[in-house]
């Protein structure tokens, strides 16, 4: 049996890189290339089952579909159909980038008052447990996308992850390790009372050792897939108006929780126009409120006001104006970005060029920030997730992300079902004056955030960064690597990162404005960091907190994709 690094009596702080005779430094491998199709995903089998889609005459939504269904077994930790999703496609025939957002909303019986009742002694949402769960919203958003682009039937699509849940699979490394710290959280919180039952998550993830599978383990999910089969063959019916809902509505009853099976009868998808701004020349695309997408939009708007190929890859200079630029946008996202049927959300006014250039004026090139406010209202008025990428030969690309939230979700396994439903509710606000404030019906702000970006009329490449509050700043950091520094697909995904902590959040739980934490990985050197500190940032060396990154890129003169896979986790880019 091979030893882990630890194991072998190494430190975290030794490095033992190979070298590679071509690419920068850092890149771990070279972008894969190929032609009829490719797949980006979190896991090799996943990115196998979109390819084996594909092959067998499937489009890029149905390899998509594919792959999420896979990552649901083989990667529980992230996401699962008791999730949410979000979508970009690419639609060759109509040449335009379509945005599909299936989020669930809360459920009606539950009323803000009872939710105030039932929190954490800190006064928030409770992470686990019946409270946070809201309808999900992923199997919705599956059958539209395969009503509207679909090549194969749903039996075909689903029937590797069918086929993978009924025979097993090897556990990944890191997936193993989130696996087993998963279950750990949810027992710690079944035995403070948070989690009211947890033998339904016991059965079904972990071994009949009462262990949570480690790498390399076979792990099977025999009731997982008898759902996905129920799905493949009753389609989006039989998860909302089915046995599978009346299975949660009775789950919920028992167990003494809100959600039920008219809430879940009533959940409806909806294609919505997608937010968009230009780049430097790049249309950059992505998911409205009460996605937090134009946060994306917002700090590349206020960084094409700076030279940044001028001051450098990784430079103090560089990296301060792209820190200032995440906590300005960050506190327009605290404070407006909420679900638009319920408050008016100002996005053409957040998106306007002019609100950036007053945004920008706020940056002092040679210091932090002590406190960042959000936009003023009369400017406006004058002007853990999974991440997978699909791309067909006929030009279609798919970006896709979907989530469980905070981990594996809310610890609760409905009978018989296989999967856990997430605990997105809370992500609501308490605050009775906050456009993000909890409503039966409604939907919570949302962090996961699918990437797209054009040139001239033409798709070039889908892309997505997972990881909360990291995914804005991880779609900058890749998207400036590349336009502004010339790094490949990549080795854009591969550079060091860097994330800032302690801006206000859509759930208020951080006090406004304050200057936070800057956490980064190792490989930004230590005289930048030191910069940064001189410049007033609060520095701090991390791992393990800076996403992951899958990404497609398609040449428009010759069709060739180019693939590129996150080096931080299990994933796998590959195509043919």
């Amino acid at each position: 049996m091979a030893l882990s690094f630890f194991e072998t009596g190494a430190s975290a702080q030794d490095s033992f890189p190979g070298t590679r005779v071509t690419g920068d430094h850092f890149a771990t491998r070279a972008p894969v290339q190929a032609r009829n199709g490719m797949a980006a995903t979190i896991q090799p089998l996943a990115t196998q089952a979109a390819l084996d889609v594909l092959k067998a005459g499937g489009s890029a939504a149905d390899a998509a579909i594919a792959a999420n269904a896979m990552l649901g077994l083989v990667e529980p930790t992230g996401n699962g159909i008791g999730g949410d999703i979000f979508v970009l496609v690419w639609d060759p025939e109509t040449r335009e980038v379509l945005a599909l957002e299936s989020s669930g909303a809360s459920p009606m019986s539950l009323d803000i008052e009872t939710v105030r009742a039932n929190l954490t002694e800190n006064g928030t949402i409770p992470p686990h447990g019946p409270l946070p769960v809201t309808v999900p919203g992923t199997v919705a958003g599956w059958q539209a996308l395969h009503d509207r682009f679909g090549a194969l039937p749903m039996e075909e699509v689903l029937a590797p992850a069918i086929r993978y849940g009924e025979e097993g699979f090897p556990l990944t490394q890191t997936i193993a390790f989130y696996w087993a710290r998963g279950m750990a959280n949810f027992e710690r919180s079944h035995e403070s009372g948070m989690l009211p039952e947890i033998e339904n998550a016991r059965a079904t993830y972990l071994l009949e050792s009462g262990e949570a599978p480690r790498e390399g383990e076979i792990f099977a999910n025999p009731d997982l897939a008898n759902t996905y089969r129920q799905i493949a063959e009753g389609g989006a019916d039989a998860f909302y108006r089915g046995d599978i809902a009346r299975t949660i509505g009775d789950y919920f009853e028992r167990i003494g929780g809100w959600l039920s099976y008219d809430d879940m009868a009533a959940h409806e998808p909806a294609w919505v126009e997608p937010v968009t701004t230009n780049y430097r020349g790049y249309d950059v695309w992505q998911m409205p409120a009460p996605n937090q997408g134009m946060a994306v939009l917002q700090m590349l708007n206020i960084l094409e006001g700076y030279d940044l190929s001028e001051m450098g890859f990784m430079s103090p200079e560089a990296l301060h104006v792209m820190i200032e630029a995440k906590r300005l946008a960050f506190e327009d996202r605290a404070r407006y970005y909420a679900d638009p049927a319920y408050a008016d959300i100002p996005s053409a006014a957040l998106l306007d060029k002019g609100y950036a250039e007053d945004r920008r004026g706020l940056i002092d090139p040679e210091r932090a920030m002590q406190t960042v406010p959000f936009g003023d209202p009369e400017i406006l008025q004058r002007n853990d997730t999974t991440y997978l990428t699909v791309a067909d030969g006929n030009g279609m690309m798919v970006s896709l992300i979907q989530s469980n939230y905070r981990g594996m979700g809310s610890g609760l396994v409905p009978d018989g079902l296989g999967f856990m439903l997430h605990d997105r509710g809370e992500m609501f606000s308490l605050d009775d004056d906050h456009p993000n404030v909890y409503a039966p019906g409604k939907r919570p702000f949302h962090t996961i955030i699918p990437g797209m970006m054009t040139r001239d009329g033409e798709a070039l490449m889908s892309f997505g960064l997972m990881g909360g509050a990291m995914q804005p700043q991880g779609h900058v950091q890749v998207l400036v690597n590349m336009i502004d520094f010339g790094l490949n697909l990549q080795e854009a995904g591969d550079a060091a990162r860097w994330q800032h902590e302690g801006s206000t959040e859509p759930t208020d739980d951080i006090v406004e404005g304050g200057l936070g934490t800057v956490l980064v990985e190792a490989g930004i050197p230590q005289e930048v960091r030191e910069a940064l500190e001189a410049r007033g940032h609060v520095v701090e060396v991390r791992s393990g907190v800076f996403g992951g990154y899958q990404a497609i890129w398609r040449n428009p003169e010759t069709g060739v994709l180019t693939g590129a896979s996150e080096m931080r986790t299990d994933g796998q880019a590959s195509g043919y």
